[in-house]
């Protein structure tokens, strides 16, 4: 109080200096018609009036007759300026309407009480003695009434509407704004930002999602200093705006607790319970206030929601001060100016019968949205930081791995290739095993029987010396490289044939090497050609053999045709036609043999 007679007595400073001067007046006398429960009366008031202070829990009208007299020196631009007025209101000067908005027969319709009035006169409106009349139609609780109007010359008057209007509209607006932004934010983050749960799957944040519906709330609430025709009927969109004040408490609150870590605590626990029950509860303790114009129970609403948050915020900022982090600091320092600012708030509009104050809260709570920008800007700078740790922690583990791996395929490759050495070996042991060592055991064998002749034991040995011969031939052989192996049989085994009287015919084209035909398939199908071959020189009696070969596709047909005495290829075949036969499923060739007298063919394709 002592502050605003300080004011008021600076104010009367500047006015006898320069507002007198100025010709710019303040209307703070006035006849008022008051209409209470269809009973009227009259008599004098000062400006401004409160309707919800002067007649608490009444609806009613009033109508404000004002006299003054007119500029000495007259202008061509005045103006009148009204704080306040409403809930509905028309303006009438020297009998001529200047301004009206709502219906003054209708109770609890639009609210126009909540932004200024600038009203332009003519100057010929302007008498030397002039009457203002002003009604008002007030509604219960809604801040109806009439602030003392300043009138003067519009260049005087217009900053004053124009500063008023800024305070209370267009910063409004910008915090509404501001409000919405945060929300949409803070839920965005709260949806897609996910961290592994406890169970196994996925969780979100509650700090994000409880800082957006605080700001949702928010923007709610003084939006409504915006809305001059509710969206629901009243007393609806009272209780929706009373509400959205306890919703935005409630959710800081449980902001708050998170913040500094206390989700845990058995006392912050009852507090979030307390303070959301007591939301809830409001619902039906909010609408029978409004309903039953009961402004004091709303009062009282809003106090006890005040009194544990007013325990809880004196004991976070003591927490903050001695040992906390900076976010919580951070936190606490704007909780601190919102409590005084809502207090002063709580006391100008609900307690002092000042009637034109601004509301400061709205935007104090900024600071709100500032420390939750802050917060988000740290967890995102630690889970950068953590990012950037695991990124090098990984980095050095792959380059470790790679290196374990790069020894290990050594050692694989190593092993590799010991192991095809040693499937070398194998394979040619296994070899010198089935051909050579069978022929020279077939020679022992002649020779321990005492039956053979020396041709035969000297034709066994030669036949196990090409095929000794052959088996080292098929080492330097590249794999596919059929020409190859066709040349070197003929080259060993060409002498034999013409020893025995058999003419060699050679129908060999070009051919390209063989993809399917490694070294392995190459190796069988020299042992399938040498085995046929052998069987010509052994029993067939030919005096011809023909040795074709010719691509087929991407692969190859060869084929052994002689003019022998032939046999019988559908007899259960000998060892040898077996092991043929034998070869050719195990890389995959086509072997078909047919046989008369005077013609045996042996075709081997490979596809």
């Amino acid at each position: 109080m002592m502050g605003r007679w300080l004011w008021w007595v600076l104010v009367c400073c500047l006015w006898g200096q320069g507002v007198l001067r100025a010709e710019t007046v303040s209307l703070r006398e006035a006849t008022a018609t008051l209409t209470i429960d269809g009973v009227s009366g009259a008599g004098r008031v000062s400006l401004p009036y409160h309707w919800d202070r002067q007649h608490p829990g009444k609806a009613g009208a009033a109508s404000f007759e004002i006299e003054f007299d007119g500029p000495a020196t007259p202008s061509d631009s005045y103006a009148m300026y009204i704080p306040r007025l409403g809930n509905a209101y028309e303006v009438w000067l020297n009998g001529n309407l200047l301004a009206k908005n709502g219906n003054l027969a209708q109770f609890n319709g639009g609210d126009y009480a909540k932004i200024p009035r600038f009203i332009p006169l003519a100057a010929d409106l302007l008498l030397p003695h002039n009457r203002l009349l002003i009604h008002v139609r007030a509604d219960v609780g809604r801040r109806g009434g009439l602030a003392a109007p300043i009138l003067g010359p519009d260049p005087e008057v217009r900053p004053l509407y124009l500063k008023d209007y800024h305070w209370r509209v267009t910063g409004t607006l910008v915090v509404v704004v501001l409000s919405l932004m945060v929300a949409v934010i803070s839920l965005a983050l709260w949806f897609t930002q996910t961290h592994p749960g406890p169970g196994g799957g996925f969780a979100r944040d509650p700090l994000y999602l409880l800082g957006g519906l605080a700001e949702l709330f928010w923007t709610l609430r003084i939006s409504d200093a915006l809305v001059e025709e509710p969206l629901l009927m009243w007393p609806g969109w009272g209780v929706v705006t009373a509400l959205a004040l306890g919703g935005w408490l409630s959710s800081m609150g449980s902001f708050f607790v998170i913040v500094a870590n206390w989700s845990k605590r058995t006392p912050a626990i009852w507090f979030n319970r307390v303070t959301w029950a007591w939301f809830f509860l409001g619902f039906p303790i909010v609408a029978w206030a409004l309903a039953a114009s009961a402004p004091l129970v709303l009062t009282a609403w809003y106090g006890v929601y005040a009194l544990p948050y007013l325990c809880f915020i004196v004991f976070f900022c003591w927490q903050a001060a001695r040992h906390a982090t900076p976010s919580h600091k951070v936190v606490a320092a704007a909780l601190l100016v919102n409590m005084v600012v809502g207090v002063r708030d709580w006391f100008v509009f609900r307690i002092s019968p000042s009637y034109a104050d601004n509301t400061l809260l709205r935007y104090s709570s900024v600071l709100f949205g500032l420390a939750l920008a802050y917060i988000v800007i740290t967890r995102f700078r630690e889970a950068s930081a953590q990012a950037r740790d695991l990124m090098a922690n990984l980095s050095a583990r792959i380059a470790q791995k790679e290196q374990e791996l790069g020894e290990s395929y050594l050692k694989v490759e190593q092993l590799a290739r010991e192991q095809e050495r040693v499937g070398e070996r194998t394979r040619i042991l296994r070899d010198m095993h089935d051909g050579v060592g069978a022929h020279l055991s077939a020679a022992i064998r002649q020779l321990q029987s005492g039956k053979a002749s020396t041709e035969d034991v000297l034709q066994t040995l030669r036949h196990t010396l090409d095929q000794l011969k052959l088996s080292i031939d098929a080492m330097h052989l590249q794999p596919g490289d059929v020409a190859s192996l066709l040349a070197n049989l003929r080259y060993r085994l060409e002498p034999r044939f013409a020893a025995s009287d058999i003419e060699l015919q050679w129908v060999v084209g070009p051919l390209a090497p063989v993809a399917q035909v490694d070294t392995n398939a190459l190796r069988q199908l020299q042992f399938m050609v040498f085995e046929a071959l052998s069987n010509v020189l052994q029993h067939s009696q030919a005096t011809t053999l023909e040795i074709a070969a010719e691509m087929a596709g991407a692969g190859v047909c060869l084929r052994i045709i002689d003019n022998g005495r032939g046999f019988d290829a559908a007899a259960t075949p000998r060892k040898g036609l077996l092991a043929m036969r034998e070869r050719a499923t195990a890389i995959g060739a086509q072997l078909s043999i047919s046989s008369a007298p005077g013609r045996t063919v042996v075709e081997i394709r490979i596809v």
